[in-house]
């Protein structure tokens, strides 16, 4: 099967930088800090893949690097080094190769027609004294969407299928509950159908209660659409809930990656384990 999304080789450096930052860092070295300079490499040859219709998760502790990843795919930061395809995107949008290769305008255009977020911080992602239907109508006015009659009925819509009350839709999300604002969020990352969705720390910060609702949320609205999911957590729970298969970060570096359930249940490297048997 032909990926739809394809990462290889992705690496983030924060600071000056100098010729031993990737020799003297990473998982091997247990640092992703340079003795030498001081810069941070966040992630370093990072290289994945991820078919259509499958939920990939990212898992690892704080400074692993896994929101660092996210960033960089939705273009949100410039990338050190690396190349991204995105399956989704025709060859005359993407020039045929590297999307980091783009202008900037192509890339803002690629994610707003292919690509989807939902950050940790509602803040990140919504604005906050924009109505919940407005937030929604921007994305799709980004993406080309004109008619407003059909923009007010494709929110409408949206904010049903993710259990916002239709009487709250000209509330802004400043009004509304940490949960509430993640639905939010997940209505107007879906607005415009795109092949991938990126979930960073979706549930952090939730109640454990708001927590379950917005996962089953998430899990129906994947079987529903089939839609690509990135799903990027500390919380092993979330992950075993939602993905199909896993890679394990540590120190900006992939150390072990594989079928969710083989991740959980037989992990083979030391840190894996460590991960796994600290929730057990």
């Amino acid at each position: 099967m032909t990926p739809l999304l394809s990462v290889r080789g992705l690496t983030q450096r924060y600071g000056t930088g100098c010729s031993a930052c990737l020799e003297l860092t990473g998982s091997r070295r247990e640092t992703n800090r340079c003795p030498r300079c001081g810069a941070i490499v966040a992630c370093r040859q990072v290289s994945f893949d991820l078919f259509p219709g499958e939920v990939l998760g990212i898992v690892g502790e704080s400074g692993s690097g896994k929101s660092t990843v996210v960033r960089l795919l939705h273009f949100d930061e410039e990338p050190w080094a690396g190349e991204y395809r995105l399956a989704a995107a025709s060859a005359a949008d993407a020039g045929g190769g590297n999307l980091f290769a783009l202008s900037p305008f192509a890339r803002r255009r690629i994610r707003n027609e292919h690509m989807g977020i939902v950050y940790q911080h509602p803040r990140l992602g919504l604005r906050m004294k924009v109505s919940a239907g407005g937030n929604i109508a921007e994305r799709l006015l980004m993406a080309g969407w004109r008619h407003v009659g059909r923009i007010r009925e494709r929110a409408s819509a949206l904010l049903q299928q993710t259990e916002v009350p239709l009487s709250r839709m000209d509330e802004p999300p400043r009004n509304f509950s940490g949960g509430m604002q993640q639905r939010v969020q997940i209505a107007k990352a879906l607005s415009t159908r795109p092949a991938v969705l990126l979930l960073d720390e979706v549930t952090t910060g939730l109640d454990v209660s708001v927590q379950a609702k917005v996962l089953d949320l998430i899990r129906s609205l994947q079987r529903e659409l089939g839609i690509a999911m990135l799903v990027v957590s500390h919380d092993l729970g979330v992950i075993r809930l939602l993905t199909t298969r896993t890679i394990v970060m540590r120190y900006g570096e992939i150390i072990e990656e594989g079928l969710s359930d083989q991740i959980l249940e037989d992990p083979q490297q030391p840190y894996t384990q460590l991960l796994v048997n600290s929730v057990l």
